[in-house]
């Protein structure tokens, strides 16, 4: 007798939608795009979830909390501060993706939150999260002894922009890895910051 298939949670569909959503796009996909990627039936789909429409207000609640994991898994990763801000180049390559077409679905995804009053509600949250949590690493940063002191929030708000801006940017040149372009000019925004010497851990080779 075969064993009984697990069910999908609610976080492998949100997977599956998101990755079904660089595929398609958000204009184009549908219930049973998503329901193919994650191996269900478009009817457990509308039976969970309701719609198409309900299903990507999740998605983008979801996206919303981003910054919970983000910034906790740039720490892990990174011992130093600045390689962690720069590792947001990595982190947004591996959520948007990595293809032009990846890019352009995952960032039309993002447009819709700018006429919908319900999406953008969700667009802000997501916004406000990444830029509390690159303040926050920049603050961290100073007290390294990393990059000098200054105001953390515009200089948070700068990269923030610069992270948006680039990935978008690398989609029109396309020219190299998209996650190469975007680590290249956040540490362009952070060259006039950073101090003449680096602390002593960074100098004895520790690595990001």
């Amino acid at each position: 007798m075969s064993p009984r298939p697990r069910k999908a949670t609610d976080d492998d569909i949100l997977r599956a939608t998101f990755r079904a959503l660089a595929r398609r796009g958000p204009g184009r996909l549908t219930l049973a795009d998503v329901a193919d990627e994650a191996g269900v039936s478009a009817a457990a789909l509308v039976h969970r979830f309701g719609s198409k429409r309900a299903l990507l207000l999740t998605a983008a609640a979801d996206v919303a909390t981003g910054a919970d994991y983000i910034f906790p898994d740039l720490r892990l990763r990174h011992r130093s501060p600045v390689r962690a801000l720069l590792g947001l180049a990595d982190c947004m390559s591996e959520l948007l993706g990595s293809t032009p077409v990846g890019i352009t679905h995952s960032l039309a995804f993002l447009q819709m939150h700018l006429t919908d009053p319900q999406f953008h509600r969700h667009a802000l949250a997501a916004s406000a999260g990444m830029r509390a949590g690159i303040s926050s690493l920049v603050q961290d940063a100073m007290l390294a002894g990393e990059i000098e002191p200054c105001p953390p929030g515009p200089l948070a708000s700068v990269l923030h922009a610069a992270l948006s801006g680039s990935l978008a940017n690398w989609v029109i040149h396309r020219t190299g890895d998209p996650a190469a372009w975007v680590r290249r000019d956040l540490r362009a925004v952070l060259v006039p910051y950073r101090t003449s010497s680096r602390p002593a851990r960074t100098r004895r080779g520790a690595r990001g």
